[in-house]
């Protein structure tokens, strides 16, 4: 079962930021998972709400903002928001980074620069998988490339998400371990799909997750999950 830090290491250290995913880095993880958002001028910046009052001295809204003025922010802690481009260079394709489309317009500008990453350095396709709740943005990138793993996230049952799987070849479907069943991991894995399953902190969910034979866990703890 591979574990993958959400959005870094989150129980430890302020989530998707540089500092968190270096955290999550210090332990034998298979991945990370983070959230883009597309700013005013254009960038990717990594960031989970659409707006920055939950986890900055910031408010209102990322795409209402300017990378150089959302640099001015900074979390309660001190960090600030980083970059996609500063993730990729700072996790180096030391493991799989699960790219999160949480921003509108996120699908191609994502798809671009990773695919950037892979033609100059020693990124691979293989070392990303693309998730969204957003199924319109997921199917943006399989119009465009068959290159990358997509996620296909859900909040409910796996069926609708299954569904949506199909039509998109994707790789695996990422479920909530709050409503997960034994029956439901049975049934993406016998149709194909890996199951990949968040946010996983209990220490007895881990040990659940294993015993159903689910392909992956994101937690805010990588330091007791693997």
């Amino acid at each position: 079962m591979k574990i993958f830090g959400h959005r870094g290491a989150t129980g430890l250290v302020a989530e998707n930021t540089l500092e968190s995913i270096s955290e999550a880095l210090q332990y034998p993880i298979d991945g990370i998972e983070i959230d883009v958002h597309c700013c005013k001028s254009g960038e990717l910046v990594v960031i989970h709400d659409e707006t920055l009052d939950r986890t900055t001295n910031g408010t209102g809204k990322i795409s209402d903002y300017t990378l150089q003025e959302l640099q001015e922010y900074r979390t309660e802690e001190g960090f600030a928001i980083p970059t996609l481009i500063q993730v990729l260079n700072l996790v180096d394709a030391k493991c799989v980074l699960n790219v999160e489309l949480k921003g509108m317009q996120t699908a191609v500008p994502v798809v671009l620069l990773l695919e950037e990453y892979i033609a100059t350095t020693d990124w691979k396709y293989d070392d990303f998988v693309i998730s969204s709740f957003d199924h319109q943005q997921l199917s943006e990138i399989s119009a465009i490339t068959t290159g990358f793993r997509i996620g296909v996230l859900t909040e409910e049952n796996i069926t609708e998400a299954l569904s949506v799987a199909k039509e998109l070849s994707a790789f695996a479907i990422h479920p909530p371990i709050s409503s997960l069943t034994k029956e439901e991991v049975t049934l993406a894995i016998d149709q194909g799909f890996k199951v990949y399953v968040w946010t996983v902190n209990d220490v007895e969910l881990i040990q659940e997750s294993k015993s159903w034979k689910v392909d992956g866990i994101i937690t805010d703890f990588p330091n007791f999950a693997v």
